[in-house]
């Protein structure tokens, strides 16, 4: 993330650990955000044939882009519901799980705050 977002709750979301000319007035504890989406057999096909040709996978790229926001959303949402309208120190973290690698989680954590 180049700089601190924002959705339509208005909580802003940023990796560092304060906002530019916005101090932080309440810590309201950690809060997190957490997707699981599985593999799809012909998506995976495809995307094998792209490695031997070469390229990018698109579809994986979009699957990973979509768990990554929903993510943000959760954290944000847990954020709000904390009565804070900032999330700071935002870390994203993505991990393959399931016997055969077939799922992908994604995880945001950061410290809910109001500024």
């Amino acid at each position: 993330m180049p700089g601190p977002w924002k959705d339509a709750r208005g909580v802003i979301v940023t990796t560092t650990p304060t906002i530019e000319g916005r101090p932080i007035q309440d810590y309201l504890g950690i809060v997190t955000g957490e997707v699981i989406v599985g593999a799809n057999l012909f998506r995976d096909l495809f995307a094998n044939i792209r490695d031997i040709v070469g390229g990018r996978s698109g579809s994986y790229e979009r699957i990973l882009r979509d768990a990554r926001e929903q993510a943000i959303e959760e954290l944000q949402a847990e954020a709000a519901t904390r009565g804070g309208n900032a999330v700071v120190g935002v870390d994203l973290d993505y991990e393959v799980i399931g016997d055969t690698g077939s799922m992908l989680m994604v995880s945001a954590s950061g410290t809910a705050v109001n500024v």
